[in-house]
């Protein structure tokens, strides 16, 4: 149902407001209103015309831009090319090559709706120059503010280019919503930056002002050609700090690298999906990757990832968003349930591993602002806590006894620290020998090559964490008796809220009743948490409690709440070690998965190699 509109009235008179007419829109006057669609920014005209160069076969395509794109794209590429006849169709609106077909369902090419070129050209003025590898001579079109010219004989090279002048021009009110030069040239190298992991095998070369000129050399086919093609856009070190993940399932078929939860950014930039050849932002794929990392990443901090999605193109719609920066699946749960399975598997199976710049972070902080190459002053060792024993293997007990724990030593250096040498079989381990104890706080330990630093409360936190979620798993979480139940005093809401989900924290160790307004009786912990503040426990699963969606997965909510009652299970910072706790405590790192960081995303502990450490007293 629908009306029709009334024009309205002159200024200054009243009366029947007359009705008009409906009427077919310029032909020049669609275009632009297309254009709004799919070239809202220089950035996007250079997306849809490098995708064009890739499905036409380009293995080189080179792209330069002026004043951010605004007063020029150009996009050279060594493709098929076209015949003079395909040249004047192809400024056509609702012209295509990639539907040879017409089966909607079925596109397996990057673009398709036939509306960029004519688009830009509606907008800016357009100049094409084309041969195909067969052709004796080129052709070229010009399109400017709508109107096409005629296909015209022109000299040119095998493949196309395309060049786009004044953008905008014919339509100078978009100008206005265009940022500043520099910040369309980086929207530029954005876009570029995303083909060019979409497709390896390709050279990218991008050259301009407010840019520095890149070039992406062609990388070969397969999975360590999309790896090392991902280093180069990503940075050197992501193939250092990156584990594989490859999985399929029901017709979709996952492959890539993703960080470390150690190795991560600010934002979600870094963050690349491919599906089918096509680099997309979809909602679905970045909400999966915030749940795969859910339990090891601060809620603040972003993952570092390139992953393809191959799959048939009839399970997945490419045409939902006017820029096809979105998809849609058939099946959207079957493809997140993918993605977190084979991301944890992933990060499960890199064990221990933290991330490399952790130890690069920690030389940069060390040395001297403005420092030369004179060597830093040595650092003092008051506050080191040496081991008095040889370090031994026994199985590290949580709290253990504290009392038998505190080592009798002054608060100065202990000369003794080297006095026993560590076995050769505990410094040929990952994390070393533990040799001292720093400040009541970190671990330091002694490898062939270097030394690492543990953060043992940290540490500890993730080894007590995994520990449950391994006892949840099997059997439930073993649960001790307390000699004398205590009483928690609590908000009321946040009484009543743990007393609603009794049946849930048995399941996880924590037997609880009511005992009065705004009060909870503790009967039973869990085990591993055996000496812990039941107190403070109890206020932490609370608000765990509190901050559960309803719509998460239960087995996400379970891990929330034992995430909290982890810290309370931990080897507290402060606390004194004796050297068999902290060899015992490297030794369970190197045996659990993902302790390379805590529970709340932060490294556990950072590696220092000898050659980095001598090149910081000037000895290299």
């Amino acid at each position: 149902m629908f009306t029709l509109a009334p024009a309205p009235l002159p200024s200054g008179k009243e009366g029947k407001r007359s009705v008009t007419p409906v009427r077919r829109l310029d032909p020049v006057l669609v275009d632009r209103i297309a254009a709004g669609e799919v070239v809202e920014r220089p950035a996007a005209a250079v997306k849809e015309l490098v995708e064009n160069a890739i499905d036409a076969g380009a293995r080189a395509i080179d792209v330069t831009i002026e004043a951010g794109g605004r007063r020029l794209i150009r996009v050279v590429d060594d493709g098929a090319g076209m015949t003079p006849e395909d040249l004047g169709l192809a400024v056509e609106r609702h012209a295509t090559s990639k539907l040879p077909t017409g089966d909607l369902a079925a596109i397996d090419t990057l673009g398709f709706r036939g509306e960029a070129l004519p688009s830009i050209g509606a907008v800016a003025r357009l100049t094409i120059v084309t041969r195909a590898a067969d052709a004796p001579a080129g052709s070229s079109i010009r399109v400017e503010a709508g109107q096409k010219g005629s296909v015209r004989p022109a000299p040119a090279a095998f493949g196309t280019r395309v060049e786009v002048a004044d953008l905008f021009a014919a339509t100078p009110a978009r100008l206005k919503f265009l940022k500043s030069d520099r910040s369309e040239a980086q929207a530029v190298a954005e876009a570029v930056r995303r083909l060019a992991i979409a497709h390896p095998s390709v050279r990218f070369t991008l050259s301009g002002d407010h840019l520095a000129a890149v070039v992406y050399p062609p990388e070969g086919e397969g999975e360590h050609g999309f790896l090392r093609r991902a280093a180069r856009v990503l940075g050197a070190d992501f193939a250092d700090n990156a584990v594989p993940v490859s999985m399929a399932r029901e017709g979709f078929a996952l492959s890539g690298h993703v960080g470390l939860p150690t190795y991560h950014r600010a934002a979600s930039t870094h963050v690349h999906f491919v599906v089918n050849g096509r680099p997309v932002r979809d909602k679905l794929l970045l909400g999966a990757v915030r749940g795969a990392y859910s339990d090891v990443m601060a809620s603040d901090r972003h993952p570092v990832l390139a992953l393809r999605i191959d799959c048939d193109p009839r399970l997945v719609d490419v045409n939902v968003h006017p820029a096809k920066t979105e998809v849609r699946f058939r099946d959207p749960a079957h493809v997140r349930g993918l993605l977190v399975s084979a991301i944890r598997d992933a990060l499960a199976r890199a064990g221990f591993r933290s991330a490399t710049t952790g130890g690069v972070r920690t030389l940069e902080a060390l040395r001297p602002a403005g420092a030369g190459p004179a060597r830093p002053a040595p650092p003092t060792l008051a506050g080191w806590q040496a081991p008095l024993d040889p370090p031994g293997r026994p199985a590290f007990n949580g709290f253990g006894d504290s009392a038998q724990a505190v080592l009798e030593v002054p608060p100065s250096a202990d000369a003794r620290a080297g006095a026993h040498e560590p076995e050769g079989a505990a410094l040929d381990a990952p994390l070393g020998a533990a040799r001292a104890q720093v400040h009541g706080t970190y671990i330091v330990a002694q490898t062939r090559d270097g030394l690492v630093i543990v953060d043992q409360h940290a540490a500890n936190e993730r080894l007590v964490y995994e520990r449950l979620k391994r006892e949840r798993a099997a059997s439930g979480v073993a649960r001790q008796l307390l000699l004398i139940p205590e009483v928690v005093d609590l908000d009321p809401v946040d009484a009543d809220r743990v007393l609603a989900e009794a049946g849930t924290l048995e399941s996880l160790g924590l037997v609880v009743e009511a005992f009065g307004p705004g009060a909870v009786l503790v009967r039973e912990a869990p085990a591993a948490l055996a000496g812990g503040r039941i107190k403070a426990l109890i206020q932490d699963v609370a608000d765990a409690l509190a901050e559960w969606e309803t719509a998460s997965p239960l087995e996400e909510r379970l891990d929330a709440v034992l995430s909290r009652m982890a810290c309370h299970g931990s080897v507290r910072a402060g606390r004194r070690l004796k050297p068999e706790e902290m060899n015992a405590l490297l030794r369970e790192m190197e045996a659990t998965p993902l302790s390379g960081q805590c529970n709340h995303g932060r490294p556990t502990y950072v590696e220092l190699k000898l050659s980095d450490i001598e090149r910081l007293f000037g000895r290299r």
